[in-house]
C-alpha cells in the first residue's frame, strides 16, 4: 500500500480574540494531494481556521504541523515555499499589471535583492498558461473581472510552487459557469501537480462534487469530518445549519446532492 503522508495536521486548535472563542479545540489532518473543503454557517470560524493553517495568525492554544513539522519552526519565507494562501477579498486598488501580480508569487525563491531571474519569469508564465490568464497579462488588476482576478491570484499561488494551496471562498462571487471552471482548475492542480487543496466554501453541492474530505463547523467547533457521503447527511446538515435540508443522489455522479426547502409561510 502506498505510504500517504500528512500535509497538514491541526492538534487541539483554539483561537480567541476580544474574549470570544472563535475556534474551539479542533483536531484533524489532511493528507498530501487531498482536496479538502471546510464548510459551515456564517460565523462558524472557517476563515479563522484557514488563516491559522496558513500561518497568517497563530493559534491561542494547540499546534499546526506542516508535513509533520510544527508550523512555528518555519520562517515566513520557508513557510511560503510550502503554503500559498488565496484570500476571499481580492484587492483591486493596486496599479500592477496582471503578470506583475503573478511574478510576486516568486518572492520565496528570489535572492536577497528580490529580482526575478529568467527561471522565475518562466515559472510565472507557465502558471499563467495553466490558469488561462496569459491572455490578459498586460492588463491592470482593476481592469479584470472577478473570475479573471480569482484565476490570476491562483496563478500567483501556483508560481510560488507550494505543496499546499489554501483558498477562502474562491467561488463566492462567481456565476455557475465560472464556478465550475475554477473548481476544475483546482482539481487539475491536485491531480496533475499533486498539490494539496484546502478550500473554504458555502456551496455544499460544489463541495460534494469535488472534495475528498469535508470538515463541517458550527460555532467554532468541528461537527464532523469525512468524505461527502459521511459529512453531508440530512441529519448532520440540519443540525449544523438549523433549517430544512434534503439530501439525495446527484444525477451528475456518485455524490450527494443538497436541496433547501422554503420556509413555511
Amino acid at each position: 500500500m502506498k505510504n500517504i503522508k500528512k500535509a497538514v495536521e491541526a492538534l487541539s486548535i483554539n483561537y480567541s480574540y476580544k474574549n470570544f472563542n472563535a475556534v474551539k479545540n479542533i483536531s484533524f489532518y489532511i493528507n498530501q494531494g487531498e482536496f479538502f473543503v471546510i464548510a459551515g454557517p456564517n460565523g462558524s470560524g472557517k476563515t479563522t481556521l484557514v488563516k491559522i493553517l496558513a500561518g497568517i495568525i497563530k493559534a491561542s492554544v494547540g499546534e499546526v504541523r506542516i508535513t509533520e513539522t510544527p508550523i512555528s519552526s518555519f520562517s515566513a519565507k520557508q513557510l511560503a515555499r510550502f503554503i500559498a494562501f488565496v484570500p476571499q477579498q481580492i484587492p483591486v486598488s493596486f496599479p500592477f499589471k496582471a503578470k506583475e501580480i503573478v511574478y510576486m508569487g516568486r518572492y520565496p525563491h528570489t535572492g536577497i535583492l528580490g529580482i526575478e531571474s529568467a527561471e522565475d519569469i518562466k515559472i510565472a508564465k507557465e502558471a499563467m498558461r495553466f490558469t488561462d490568464t496569459e491572455k490578459f497579462a498586460e492588463r491592470r488588476l482593476d481592469q479584470l473581472s472577478g473570475g479573471e482576478r480569482q484565476r490570476l491570484f491562483i496563478a500567483r499561488a501556483i508560481a510560488q510552487q507550494p505543496k499546499i494551496i489554501i483558498l477562502d471562498e474562491p467561488t463566492a462571487s462567481l456565476d455557475p459557469a465560472h464556478q465550475i471552471r475554477l473548481m476544475e482548475l483546482l482539481k487539475n492542480l491536485k491531480t496533475k501537480q499533486n498539490r494539496t487543496i484546502i478550500m473554504v466554501s458555502h456551496d455544499l453541492n460544489l463541495a460534494s462534487m469535488y472534495a475528498e474530505k469535508i470538515l463541517l463547523m458550527k460555532n467554532g467547533e468541528k461537527k464532523i469530518v469525512g468524505d461527502p457521503s459521511i459529512a453531508l447527511t440530512k441529519k448532520t446538515l440540519q443540525e449544523v445549519y438549523e433549517c430544512e435540508i434534503f439530501v439525495g443522489k446527484s444525477p451528475a455522479g456518485d455524490f450527494p446532492a443538497i436541496h433547501l426547502s422554503p420556509a413555511e409561510q
